[in-house]
């Protein structure tokens, strides 16, 4: 990298210079030719990283990661600014509006018992809006390509906000109890592996119904899952560990010997 003045380095440290001068004439070939659909799959990406960071609680990844996503946010702002639709301030605009008119709990004089009152009340703002009003479902504002399991936790959250919903967690865990005999038997059926497609219709069941379990409980099941998830990993990678330490490979080793070191891995890695 050529050496930089420390005013010419001042200049650059606005990131909506520095997309402008990427973007311009003598900028950079790559950049010049990016559109809104090609970089939203790096704004996914760059999301996910930082979702990755927070979940480390490393402050410097944490840092780095929330730049990189603000970084996206104002490339694609800048698309659409270069083409006359709007800019960066007219979206902090109307979402300063919106988040004004959706809590009128603090910005004006509405009274509220407690978070499950805000939450409705936020439901049907939102519905009143020009945007969703023409809507005929509630659950049409839901994105299509959220995460399976997130977009099951809001589908279930939202028809749940209707009064369509369990009277309490044991009604839900009967229900699991019921989809998971009805999976069983399906698996029951599919000995030659021509009922796949019902298979896997009745594990969906399992999934969504423990969605619901995760709601009752609190907790989101996407970052359980996830949590879940490290966990194994980080114990097979101790398994891993202590296989290469006798200078063998994991899959040279013994079910009953791997058995007895996931056992061992339990112990000593707790989370």
């Amino acid at each position: 990298m050529k050496d930089r003045t420390d005013v010419e380095f001042k200049h650059y440290k606005s990131l909506d210079t520095i997309i402008e001068r990427l973007r311009g004439e003598n900028g950079c070939p790559w950049d010049r030719k990016q559109t809104p659909e090609t970089m939203m799959i790096y704004l996914i990406e760059e999301v996910y990283e930082l979702a990755e960071a927070i979940e480390s609680e490393n402050h410097d990844a944490i840092c780095e990661e929330l730049g990189d996503v603000l970084f996206q946010l104002l490339f694609i702002a800048k698309l659409f600014q270069e083409k006359n639709h709007f800019n960066m301030e007219d979206a902090a605009r109307i979402n300063a509006e919106k988040m004004i008119n959706r809590h009128p709990h603090v910005f004006g004089d509405v009274k509220v018992k407690d978070t499950k009152e805000i939450r409705e009340n936020w439901q049907k703002i939102k519905m009143k809006e020009k945007n969703h009003s023409a809507q005929k479902s509630i659950l049409e504002s839901i994105p299509a390509n959220l995460p399976a399991l997130m977009r099951a936790y809001r589908v279930s959250e939202r028809a749940a906000g209707t009064g369509f919903d369990w009277d309490n967690i044991s009604g839900v865990m009967d229900k699991v109890e019921e989809e998971w005999a009805e999976l069983k038997a399906e698996l029951g059926k599919n000995g030659d592996g021509k009922r796949t497609e019902e298979v896997s219709l009745e594990f969906g069941d399992v999934l969504f119904t423990l969605v619901n379990v995760a709601r009752f409980a609190k907790i989101h099941p996407e970052t359980a899952l996830t949590d879940s998830t490290r966990k194994f990993e980080k114990r097979f990678k101790h398994m891993e560990e202590a296989v290469s330490a006798a200078k063998r490979k994991i899959n040279e080793t013994s079910r009953s010997e791997m058995d007895q070191l996931w056992e061992n891995a339990k112990v000593e890695v707790k989370n």
